[in-house]
């Protein structure tokens, strides 16, 4: 018997930082409902410029902060929260208790979580895992669905 399919995802090239920010304006719209999206990468590869560029993109007018001291950032998105949150600097997933993540399991909620390994176990499942590489002079996305809505959104970015 044949091993199920594993669903690669959508590879794309990201020239520069523009094209980084461009993939997440493009993702935005399709977001406005919420969902989860992991960033992963290493240092450098671009996950706070995206997510950055797609807080931008739903609306937040306000100075985005990169949560990398404050491990989480609130914003309001189409009248429901968005949080972002960048636990490079945690050690444990337990460590994250006393950050009240249980609002994160909104179905409405965006959340962007920078570092997702980090908190295994205290964090929603991923709608999508956005995996950031570098390649020559810039980089590739590589967005995997992880529900049945990011496969729906990969199929309207095509």
């Amino acid at each position: 018997m044949a091993a199920p399919e594993v669903d690669r995802g959508l590879a794309l090239p990201l020239p520069d930082e523009a094209a980084t920010e461009a993939l997440a304006q493009r993702l935005a719209p399709m977001l406005l409902d919420g969902g989860v999206l992991y960033l992963r990468g290493e240092l450098g590869a671009g996950k706070t410029t995206f997510a950055r560029a797609l807080l931008r993109a739903l609306g937040v007018g306000e100075r985005i902060k990169s949560p990398t001291y404050s491990l989480l950032e609130r914003y309001a998105v189409n009248g429901h929260d968005a949080f972002h949150l960048d636990l490079y600097r945690i050690a444990a997933p337990g460590e994250l208790e006393w950050l009240g993540l249980d609002e994160l399991e909104a179905a409405e909620s965006l959340v962007l979580v920078e570092w997702p390994e980090r908190g295994l176990g205290a964090l929603p499942v991923a709608d999508l895992d956005v995996v950031l590489e570098h390649a020559d002079e810039g980089r590739t996305a590589r967005l995997i669905p992880g529900s049945p809505r990011s496969r729906r959104w990969l199929d309207q970015l095509g």
